[in-house]
């Protein structure tokens, strides 16, 4: 454990978030509201579990996104203590010609002690990228800049269309709003689903949305007078243990299998069944955590038919398997 002069809770996951010139203050109060929301035991009155802290290349005033300044105590010194690194977007990265890092930001990142977690948000991806830590990794930005990182960074391996992207040791988002879905995935991974799903509700954003769902829906809300699957995806979310067919889910809208599928698609950005898988896998993760359930009946429960659907489905969401999911967040002493 680093000596903690900038975080004052030893105890707790230190992040720091690196904010520079016209930084978007929605993307730094994204960081601190959800990470600063996570409770032991997935309750208010429980022990935080982060500790957050804004810094910047100095300490001192920065101009933000809009009509004022931002007063950051801390340099990147923090980024030195830190457990896990945010880097938020700046109008530099959209001017950006060359792929390295400027000075003071290479004197930055140079501090970043081996096996820090380090994530972007939005364009911060250019960051990292200059900075290395993404040569080999599949990465994402901003859709409105995808092709400007493609050209300088042609030894990452980039998705634009996906929300977010994890690695392991270095994650990337999309837009500003991924930045949720991001620090969300990190809090699920860090301390399970309960807590993560807890943020969500307190903050009354979405529980979860997988990072391969699209970033741009090109009809993200219906017209007024078009049909919506709104109603299928409920009606299906209560029956994830039964068999459900493509044909039901399109009964529920009045709908012929091919204009719901379509439909499904521009409101949710992927097919109905790969939807369906998701939240089965996501109700399995749930059972897993909250119950001592034999992987088989979790994977009845969840709707994926038999214990070795189960671990392939799980397998390629999450790259692990059902028991030593559940041993990561009940213990290795439970029953699988």
């Amino acid at each position: 454990m680093p000596d903690r002069t900038v975080f004052s809770h030893p105890a707790r996951h230190g992040v720091a978030v690196l904010a520079r010139q016209m930084t978007l203050p929605i993307e730094l109060g994204i960081v601190h509201q959800l990470f600063g929301q996570a409770r032991a035991g997935a309750t208010p009155d429980g022990e935080p579990l982060y500790e957050v802290v804004t810094c910047a290349l100095r300490p001192g005033e920065l101009r933000a996104d809009g009509d004022f300044t931002l007063n950051v105590a801390h340099g990147p010194e923090a980024l030195a203590q830190a457990d896990t690194v945010i880097v938020l977007s700046s109008y530099d990265d959209y001017e950006q010609q060359e792929p390295g890092l400027t000075e003071p930001l290479a004197d930055a990142f140079a501090r970043i002690r081996p096996g820090t977690r380090v994530a972007s948000i939005c364009t911060g991806a250019f960051v990292l990228a200059s900075a290395g830590l993404l040569d080999g990794h599949v990465a994402t930005t901003h859709w409105r800049y995808a092709d400007r990182f493609a050209a300088l960074f042609p030894q990452v391996e980039l998705d634009p269309d996906v929300l977010y992207t994890d690695g392991g040791e270095v994650l990337t988002s999309a837009g500003c709003a991924s930045g949720i879905d991001l620090c969300l995935h990190m809090i699920r991974r860090d301390f399970g689903m309960a807590v993560a799903n807890d943020v969500a509700r307190r903050t009354v954003v979405p529980p979860h949305r997988e990072g391969g769902q699209v970033q741009y829906v090109r009809r993200p809300v219906p017209e007024p007078s078009s049909p919506s699957t709104a109603a299928a995806r409920g009606w299906a979310l209560k029956r994830l243990g039964e068999p459900i067919t493509l044909g039901q889910m399109a009964a529920q809208e009045a709908m012929s299998v091919r204009h719901f599928t379509r439909r499904f698609r521009d409101e949710v950005g992927t097919t109905p069944m790969n939807w369906l898988t998701q939240q089965r896998v996501e109700r399995a993760r749930e059972l897993l955590e909250e119950s001592d359930l034999p992987v088989e009946q979790v994977a009845e429960q969840a709707g994926l038919g038999t214990a070795a659907n189960l671990r392939q489905h799980f397998h390629a969401a999450l790259g692990t398997s059902p028991s030593a999911y559940r041993a990561t967040f009940r213990g290795p002493g439970t029953a699988a």
